[in-house]
Formats: C-alpha cells, structure tokens, sequence
C-alpha cells in the first residue's frame, strides 16, 4: 500500500482520482495525483464509503478524521484532513 502519512496534517486537502469496479483495491500516487482504485460498485456510496476506509488507512488517521468535501457523485474527489 502507498505510504500517505505525511498527508495526515490537519487541514490537507487530498484530491484523488477514482476507479470503481477495479480488480484489486489499491492506491497509487504517480506524477502528483493519487488514484485509488476499489472493487465496489458505485451506488448508494458504496465507493464512497471504500475509497473513505482505504484512504484513511494510508494516510494513518480514523475513517473519522476525513470528510468529502467535493465530489460525492463524480470522479475526481477533495478529502480535508480533520
């Protein structure tokens, strides 16, 4: 898994770019972005609520701490660190 603790600083703002229905669950940082790939669909914040568990398991802070603040039915999605 990507190593993401040094985002754990109250207040970051994380985007990331999403892939529902991937094979595998993973994150992967190249070139700047994050992409997070989960293997749920996307329907009733099902990928949301996966792509919440992961991130904030690579980040290294309770599923708590992070709040959507944009992006709760597209893509591209902002994580604040709270």
């Amino acid at each position: 898994m990507t190593d993401l603790t040094h985002l754990a600083v109250p207040g970051t703002e994380i985007a990331v770019r999403v892939t529902p229905k991937a094979s595998r669950a993973r994150i992967v940082a190249e070139g700047g972005q994050i992409r997070v790939y989960v293997t749920v669909v996307p329907e009733d914040g099902k990928a949301n609520a996966a792509v919440t568990k992961l991130l904030s398991k690579a980040v290294g802070v309770p599923k708590s701490r992070l709040e959507l603040v944009r992006g709760q039915t597209a893509r591209d999605k902002l994580f604040r660190v709270l």
